[in-house]
């Protein structure tokens, strides 16, 4: 287990800027406008040998009345509370304002031990300007002025976080321990948020009516059943043209990138307007890029149930996105934590699928069956012969066909191809690659 440090301040005070610096890499977004940062978001960190967890807040603000910024502040308190030392961001150029009262305030209350930084002091003579830092040293806490921007004076700071942190409060997971990983993405409002925080059993990912609340894609981690799963929540995936703010833009991209580094991908649809247009557009991006995938229906309470409701529901799923028919449906309510549970069942199995290796003999067994029941199409007069195939890859699964004629296997052939091997192997839900070579003539 691994000390947890908690970076906390009010808004735009460079928070998430110290968080990539000391992660060393752009974890979190950073912009120049206030409330980016909303959700706790955890990051591994090393220094100097020492392991450590760290996690970036959003704007700490006691007296916020609205309900974004008072989850946001919420999701604050909560990261306070697990803490093993807390890292206070100030803005030096600004000094100390109200809200940097209250909030030390707050966070003697927790006995966890507090750090300041007094952040944007970019150069020497800048921290010898002592009317920009007697202020911050006046709260009577160990103060170090730091530019997360340029990383100066960071390594001081950890040095003394770091310091006697020896009661772990992070449950992190080993190392050795591989675990799956399941992102889940969607359109904005479909309950993704609110799923995860089922899963978890807490609220950890801010979860509002409110359209686009999450921006960033945070990491859980979650124990079923002896699987150990990391869940990642992603901000909703709109239109190109409906994405305007260059914040959203990159909340998008980050989307994108968690598919490409998850296992698995819960689609989550809604029960009441399930399949549409960009529901489509989401399952064609997940298909591929190679991942896995599962499509939960979520708000299924908000559904009349009688008869064979939950089938005809399955079936409108997979006749508005036929490239994902194959896909499970899972019929979920997140707010109610109805089945739920189901999801990370079949997430488990599913990677099992994704990841497996075909034996040689048995994938040119099926090819010869195959290819009698149904021969390719014949090309410019000749028959296409396909000779044999062999695994080269998996997740996804990834078969290299030698041919006579390569150009003459169609794209219809080839998803004939692999709706057979779907089926034959149990392949529902997994993408699967076919690559066709031609014959080396003999010399």
């Amino acid at each position: 287990m691994k000390p947890l440090i908690a970076i906390i301040g009010r808004p735009n005070v460079g928070k998430s800027t110290l968080f990539n610096r000391v992660v060393g890499r752009r974890a979190a977004i950073v912009e120049d406008v206030a409330g980016v940062t909303r959700d706790r978001h955890y990051a591994d960190a090393e220094w100097t040998g020492r392991s450590f967890a760290l996690v970036d807040t959003g704007g700490f603000e006691p007296e916020a009345e609205d309900e974004v910024r008072a989850g946001i502040t919420r999701q604050a308190r909560l990261a306070v509370e697990a803490a093993d030392a807390i890292l206070l961001v100030v803005d030096a150029m600004d000094g100390i304002t109200p809200g940097d009262t209250e909030v030390v305030r707050l966070l003697r209350r927790s006995g966890a031990r507090v750090l300041v930084v007094a952040n944007k002091v970019d150069s020497l003579s800048r921290e010898h300007e002592t009317s920009l830092l007697a202020d911050i040293h006046g709260l009577g806490l160990p103060t170090f002025p730091v530019s997360a921007e340029h990383g100066r004076g960071v390594g001081d700071l950890l040095d003394a976080a770091l310091e006697n942190l020896d009661a772990p409060s992070f449950a992190d997971l080993p190392e050795e321990e591989e675990a799956c990983r399941v992102a889940i993405v969607g359109r904005p409002n479909v309950g993704k948020s609110t799923l995860v925080n089922c899963l978890l059993g807490e609220e950890r990912m801010l979860a509002t009516e409110l359209p686009g609340t999450t921006r960033d894609s945070v990491d859980a981690h979650l124990r079923y059943q002896g699987d150990t799963f990391i869940l990642t929540d992603t901000a909703g995936i709109r239109r190109k043209k409906s994405v305007a703010r260059s914040v959203e833009r990159y909340s998008v991209l980050r989307a994108i990138r968690t598919i490409d580094s998850a296992d698995i991908v819960v689609l989550m649809l809604d029960a009441e307007e399930p399949g549409v247009s960009q529901d489509e557009r989401l399952a064609h991006l997940v298909l591929d890029r190679g991942r896995a995938l599962i499509l939960a229906v979520n708000k299924w309470d908000k559904i009349a149930k009688e008869g064979d409701a939950g089938e005809k529901l399955r079936q409108t799923v997979r006749e508005r996105l036929p490239e994902a028919a194959h896909a499970p449906v899972l019929l979920v309510s997140a707010l109610e934590g109805r089945r739920v549970f189901s999801i990370l069942e079949k997430a488990s199995k599913l990677k099992e699928v994704w990841s497996r290796r075909l034996p040689t003999p048995e994938v040119n067994d099926w090819l010869a069956e195959t290819v009698s029941r149904t021969p390719p199409p014949i090309h410019k007069g000749r028959p296409v012969r396909l000779l044999y195939a062999a695994q080269i890859g998996s997740c996804p699964p990834h078969l290299s066909v030698t041919t006579s004629n390569p150009s003459g296997i169609t794209h219809t052939y080839r998803r004939y191809l692999e709706k057979r091997m779907r089926e034959d192997f149990g392949l529902a839900g997994v993408p699967i690659r076919f690559t066709f070579k031609a014959r080396r003539r003999s010399r």
